[in-house]
């Protein structure tokens, strides 16, 4: 069991898992339509992966953490020798959102591990919530994201 980690403004914690963000904002791993939810391998990776997207650490007080427990049997893994050479590039390239949208399309897991841009040594998980396993992934209860004050 792998736990991952996810956050979001609190306006949109009841959504969070329903891959509609990603949907409509193109990602890394999805393009325009294909909904995915993006999650790290812990909070302070799902902190980071946040924080490149805003000004200062100040921009993300209004932000929730929400956990949840992967079973391993639901996941399926890349590494950076499974990803185009340009998976690294901002914005992010074509290559992998259609490695993304192909693997929500085929339906072959709930879960792709790949790496992370921010600390490629660390791993970002994604979610297929059309995926008919997805009911398995147990969700956490939002909580206040926790950000020290020496960081903001």
């Amino acid at each position: 069991m792998t736990v991952v980690w996810r956050i979001v403004r609190e306006k949109h914690a009841a959504t969070a898992f329903s891959g509609v963000g990603a949907a409509r904002a193109p990602g890394r791993f999805n393009s325009m339509g294909t909904p995915v939810v993006y999650t790290s391998d812990s909070y302070a990776l799902a902190m980071l992966e946040v924080r490149v997207h805003v000004a200062t650490f100040r921009g993300m007080r209004d932000r929730v953490a929400v956990s949840a427990e992967v079973d391993d049997d639901l996941v399926e893994a890349l590494t950076v020798a499974d990803l185009p050479p340009d998976w690294q590039e901002r914005p992010a390239p074509t290559s992998t959102q259609a490695l993304g949208d192909a693997w929500v399309a085929s339906g072959r897991s709930a879960v792709l591990r790949v790496p992370s841009v921010v600390v490629p040594e660390q791993t970002n998980y994604l979610l297929n919530p059309q995926h008919p396993d997805f009911g398995r992934i147990r969700l956490g209860t939002p909580a206040a994201l926790t950000v020290d004050p020496r960081l903001r």
